[in-house]
């Protein structure tokens, strides 16, 4: 597995999704990667007497994470598509550190499944993910 990302590298003018929301790699090791992501206000709502970071927000940052893992273990010249992605919520996120932690649980020659699972800053489990990768052929 390669070192770091190579979205790291691009410049904050740069528009991309790991620079616009200011990801980061966390960890990574064999088949597994954690992101971590600082959710900020904006990209909340409120609800009661708190703010929770939106679903969808939730849904991008594992669906990334599952990403990564995918080009960590099929390296940058496998081109791949989501072709699934279902996302179970148990708590609302709040603004802070936010995890996603993701592994590839089984791969053939045409398809890469993978799993991931959200935490927050205290370790609760807030949300996980699966989705399905096709790989795809030479154009």
């Amino acid at each position: 597995m390669s070192e770091g990302h190579p979205w790291d590298g691009l410049t904050p003018d740069r528009v991309h999704i790991w620079n616009t929301l200011g990801y980061r790699l966390a960890d990574a090791s064999e088949g597994t990667v954690a992101l971590e992501w600082d959710a900020p206000l904006e990209y909340t709502f409120p609800t009661g007497d708190r703010l929770i970071v939106h679903g969808g927000m939730v849904a991008t940052l594992l669906d990334t994470a599952m990403g990564h893992v995918c080009v960590a273990v099929l390296g940058w010249s496998s081109p791949f598509l989501t072709a699934n992605l279902q996302v179970e919520y148990y708590r609302a996120a709040t603004p802070g550190t936010l995890r996603a932690e993701a592994e590839v649980v089984n791969q053939s020659r045409r398809v890469v499944f993978c799993a991931a699972r959200l935490y927050d800053e205290a370790g609760k489990l807030l949300a996980s993910a699966r989705c399905t990768q096709i790989l795809r052929g030479e154009a």
